[in-house]
């Protein structure tokens, strides 16, 4: 598995951008935005990969993973 499977990536669309946006949390204070929503996720996932480069150019510790916590269960009951 790659590393970047380890981290949950949302793309949600803005009523106040008017627009798409990408976030991964734990791994990436920013994200990307855009129109077409597929558009955004591979984005998104090219972010996060190099990301994932960046810690490990520098030498650092990757964030703990985000994925495998059943949050779309979790969200469910929040609706």
């Amino acid at each position: 598995m790659k590393d970047s499977a380890k981290y949950v990536k949302i793309v949600e669309w803005s009523e106040e951008d008017q627009c798409y946006v990408g976030s991964a949390p734990g791994l990436i204070f920013a994200g990307c935005h855009g129109q077409n929503e597929k558009e955004v996720f591979d984005e998104l996932c090219q972010i996060v990969e190099e990301a994932i480069t960046l810690y490990s150019k520098d030498g650092k510790k990757l964030p703990p993973p985000t994925s495998g916590r059943d949050y779309a269960n979790k969200l469910q009951s929040v609706a």
